[in-house]
């Protein structure tokens, strides 16, 4: 007798993401889990349409993947060129201070919409990749204005579980926009 199955993203011996190293260093693992985290947003947003992506989740609520999307842009903006970087001057790239929502509320069922989200979560992306790479240590730090000191490890880990948490968000979203489960 044949087990059914849930109608799952990949083939588990076929996943596209690049497996976290088992036995680095604290910088290769924690970039390691980073990485996979980033892969699955990637991967629970593939082969969608402008309008599936920006689809909500259920009223009242704006979530949707394409906000994801944006979200997180200014997730690895805020935590990795503001904060890490010092830029201070850089504005985020969706959410505004009279429009803090509008990473989910602009998010639209428009073809440019979905590529300017993308280039935008692309671009800060490698930023990000590229400051913790000339990182002299995870004990590098910036003061934040709620916390105080935070360090590159802080910030590393913290990034882990902002994608964890939404990656959830999208399995739910991507399940009910075509059924689809996520690993």
């Amino acid at each position: 007798m044949t087990e059914a199955r849930a109608d799952m993203f990949i083939d588990p011996e076929s996943d596209p993401r690049t497996d976290p190293p088992p036995r680095e260093d604290e910088r290769a693992t924690l970039v390691g889990f980073l990485r996979w985290q980033r892969e699955t947003l990637e991967l629970k947003c593939a082969d969608l349409t402008p309008e599936q992506l920006a689809r909500r989740a259920v009223e009242p609520s704006t979530m949707s993947l394409l906000g994801l999307v944006r979200h997180m842009a200014d997730v690895e903006h805020g935590w990795f060129r503001r904060g890490m970087a010092g830029d201070r001057e850089a504005t985020p790239r969706f959410s505004t201070k009279a429009e803090p929502d509008a990473d989910f509320d602009g998010a639209v069922a428009d073809a440019e919409c979905v590529a300017e989200a993308w280039r935008a979560w692309r671009e800060e992306v490698a930023f990000a990749e590229r400051f913790v790479a000339d990182a002299r240590s995870l004990e590098i730090s910036f003061e934040d204005k709620w916390r105080g000191p935070i360090s590159l490890r802080w910030v590393l880990v913290h990034m882990v579980e902002e994608y964890a948490r939404h990656n959830g968000h999208a399995d739910l979203l991507r399940e009910r926009i075509d059924g689809r489960l996520g690993q």
